[in-house]
């Protein structure tokens, strides 16, 4: 806070002056019959000012802020994880499993309250000593505002309400109807602002034997599925696959107890098995680059039929566009199925868009067909791996060993980009295959080096 902005004062010195006169001097005596003007008080509440404005900031209420909506965030989760349990109960293993899980999130929970105590009891601290020291600043401005004689201090803010006044009336004066109301997002989850977890971390039953696989939940289940868990690993030279596990839960997963495979085909690879990790499970159908080719494949977990369509025919695939970085390529990852909200969407790169990122919607008919197109700015093999959040795509890179950047966004409604982001995912293995959304419970799924892995979104 400036000197400028607490006050100006004019001063009136009534002053007295006395002559002698002793033979050719002349002689005056200057008095001031009023005190000093106080200095060091106005000093002192110029310090006091900027002390409460280092002190009491935007970024400190923010980070409340995110600590109250993390603690939401676990507790509605907890809530649903409880229900799961109450369901799946049948006094074997994997419901002490989900017991212990359950136990872990309750002490995640309370460290969460404690910092939240924490912080709540710092900040009330600030409010008290912050009150106080306004109301001495308040007091002090009284005793200064005796010194402006000329009461320009009362003048000025006699000034500021006229035009403060004035302004009020030029707004109502222009004012018209209010615009349309603007229908909010679909899905109404705001901004993604960071990644937390994992929350689920786990090797599967095959141990360490296929690096490359993905998993996850349909994000449009059938009535009695919507517990279910899929899993799909690639057999066959880290390359390829041509069947799917299922689980009744995430226990059962976790403990590879009673899985249900289905079989695309009894060869491994062959026309229209799996090529590549990246892959969904969207209203009981897989969906997967066809092996060898531009194509989607939709596998109907039901009837297993195989329906197809192909993509432009300068398409990169047999690691063509693959995801990449500086130190490997994700083998045979040109086409990364991802899922939102809205649907499936494909994304992959062509030679014609110089290799850069193209999303299609999947239309999820049988067969299947292309929707709407976005061509963005992104060049794939820069990437490690995108997914798709309430119709906008992010991408990720690698940073490090331990760490996972997302950096990049587009949105398919704006057909904004941007460059800028700077949201990191702490990783458990060095590497994700594999990464997508479910809109049912806000995760990310991940395939990390033959571990299965989910981290928590959190948006504002």
């Amino acid at each position: 806070m400036s000197r400028s902005n607490i006050f100006i004062l004019i001063i009136t010195i009534p002053l007295t002056f006395f002559q002698s006169v002793s033979g050719k001097d002349c002689v005056c005596d200057l008095k001031n019959s009023d005190p000093a003007f106080p200095e060091l008080k106005l000093t002192k509440v110029e310090t006091t000012a900027a002390q409460c404005t280092g002190t009491i900031t935007s970024e400190r209420m923010t980070d409340l802020d995110r600590l109250l909506l993390g603690l939401q965030q676990r507790i509605k989760q907890l809530e649903e994880n409880v229900v799961m349990l109450e369901k799946e109960d049948d006094k074997k293993l994997y419901a002490a499993v989900s017991l212990s899980i359950i136990e872990l999130e309750f002490a995640e929970i309370q460290d969460l309250l404690n910092k939240l105590n924490r912080t709540t009891s710092d900040y009330h601290h600030l409010g008290v000593q912050a009150a106080a020291q306004f109301e001495d600043m308040k007091d002090s401005m009284v005793e200064l505002e005796k010194f402006d004689n000329m009461q320009v201090i009362k003048k000025d803010r006699e000034n500021q309400r006229v035009k403060r006044e004035l302004e009020q009336c030029k707004i109502e004066h222009k004012a018209t109807l209010p615009p349309p109301t603007v229908p909010p997002r679909r899905c109404g989850l705001g901004q993604m602002v960071n990644v937390v977890g994992p929350r689920t971390y786990s090797i599967t039953v095959y141990s360490t034997s296929y690096p490359y696989g993905a998993w996850g939940r349909d994000a449009k289940p059938a009535p009695g599925d919507e517990n279910k868990y899929w899993l799909v690993m690639l057999t066959s030279s880290n390359v390829y696959g041509h069947y799917v596990r299922q689980y009744s839960t995430l226990s059962t997963l976790l403990l590879g107890i009673g899985p249900k495979d289905t079989y695309i085909s009894s060869s491994n690879p062959t026309t229209n098995t799996i090529q590549g990790p990246n892959m969904v499970m969207y209203a009981n159908a897989l969906y997967y680059n066809c092996y060898y080719s531009y194509s989607v494949c939709q596998f109907n977990m039901t009837t297993r039929a195989i329906s197809t369509v192909a993509l432009p025919s300068d398409t990169g695939y047999n690691n063509k566009f693959p995801f990449a970085h500086l130190g490997t390529t994700y083998i045979y990852t040109d086409m990364d199925f991802v899922t939102d909200e809205s649907g499936v969407y494909v994304i992959y790169a062509t030679t014609s868009n110089f290799g850069n990122v193209i999303i299609s919607k999947v239309e999820t008919s049988n067969p299947p067909v292309l929707g709407q197109t976005w061509k963005t700015s992104l060049y794939k093999m820069t990437a490690t791996n995108t997914f798709m959040v309430c119709g906008v795509l992010y991408a990720t890179r690698y940073l490090d060993k331990e760490t996972e950047q997302i950096f990049y966004s587009y949105d398919t409604k704006t057909k904004e980009e941007r460059f800028d982001l700077k949201i990191n995912i702490k990783k458990m293995q060095t590497n994700i295959e594999f990464l997508n959304y479910d809109p049912r419970d806000n995760l990310l799924y991940a395939y990390s080096d033959a571990y299965i892995v989910t981290y928590e979104l959190i948006f504002q």
